[in-house]
């Protein structure tokens, strides 16, 4: 994706650590050269585990680790002394991150939580020593546990945004520009279509020192559901969104039109997606004038909430938020 900076996927190469074996000593000393065993057991591999940082907003630092492994645990020794254990890798990651097996697709861990702590490779269990095999048929074992191989294989880790609100529309609606104008975000605008090639998050202001996380999706296309124009890797984005803002410009050739193929690619992709609360954002209503409101709002269905903005004039900005804000207390 464009910019670098955003990384959203990633593939990596993961080991845990091999347990340490178990010791076979017997114990010896002055006076006593027929001790009995006293080998202690092996340390655990060390865990591969992932962590939420609240700070972190990509995977970039990922994008050139492709080999991660965990320390190995130490074998036991004499007097019962356990090895020590693998020291543990932990992988910081954005909120939002998905892991997976790369083989199978089986999910193995989901961050939501600043702090929240998944082992996704567990370490090699350390081997017995041969103190534990004693018995009354055997008071010298000379055998001890080898130590658990540790886990091996790729990775696949997959940032969904957790934001607020998703906003939703084809290239060059108009998308960017809202979110520069209601938030600090500086994202990259011009006049040309596929503007945006990361999602950019902002932090809109609201009454009475509230505020929400909204985010600018890059703009979608017709067959985005199959993987067209990176459909896929921009879609995911909304899966975490609390509320789609739909945009269409109202100099489009037909506003309703461009909704229910926007609202399509949608329910293809995820038909959950179409339970989330929605709104209809008709940007650019600088230019035109209320007879054209009024032909548009005859095409729309009563039952769509819609409302006409213009982030350039900064018209409608204000019930925009309200609106937005009422659809997190219906939730």
């Amino acid at each position: 994706m464009e910019g670098g900076n955003f990384v959203d996927y990633v593939k990596i190469h993961l080991r845990s650590g091999k347990g340490g074996a178990g010791s076979t000593h017997l114990h010896r000393e002055k006076y006593i050269p027929k001790g009995g065993p006293d080998g202690g057991d092996g340390g655990r591999g060390g865990h591969i585990i992932l962590k939420g940082n609240r700070q972190i907003w990509t995977l970039l630092p990922l994008k050139y680790r492709k080999h991660i492994k965990a320390d190995n645990g130490k074998p036991g020794s004499g007097s019962t002394s356990s090895g020590a254990q693998g020291k543990d890798i932990v992988i910081e990651v954005p909120l939002g991150t998905i892991a997976r097996m790369e083989e199978n697709g089986a999910l193995l861990a989901e961050i939501t939580e600043h702090g929240q702590q998944e082992i996704i490779m567990h370490g090699g269990k350390g081997g017995l020593g041969n103190v534990h095999f004693k018995s009354s048929v055997n008071q010298t074992p000379r055998y001890a546990q080898p130590g658990l191989p540790g886990v091996e294989a790729w990775v696949t880790l997959e940032l969904k945004l957790l934001a607020d609100v998703g906003l939703v529309g084809f290239p060059n609606a108009g998308k960017s520009t809202l979110l520069s104008v209601l938030s600090a975000a500086r994202p990259k605008i011009a006049d040309y279509p596929f503007t945006t090639l990361k999602p950019n998050l902002g932090i809109v202001a609201y009454r009475e020192n509230r505020s929400f996380v909204m985010a600018d999706i890059p703009g979608i296309i017709e067959g985005a559901h199959e993987g067209r124009g990176l459909g896929h890797r921009f879609l995911r984005h909304i899966e975490r969104n609390a509320v789609l803002l739909f945009m269409v410009p109202a100099d489009s050739q037909n506003v309703y039109h461009e909704y229910q193929v926007l609202l399509n690619e949608i329910k293809q992709y995820n038909p959950e997606l179409l339970d989330k609360p929605r709104l209809l954002a008709i940007s650019k209503s600088d230019l035109i004038d209320e007879e054209l409101k009024h032909l548009i709002d005859l095409e729309i269905p009563a039952g769509l909430p819609r409302i006409y903005i213009s982030a350039i004039a900064e018209k409608g900005l204000n019930t925009l938020k309200d609106k937005i804000w009422a659809c997190f207390e219906i939730e």
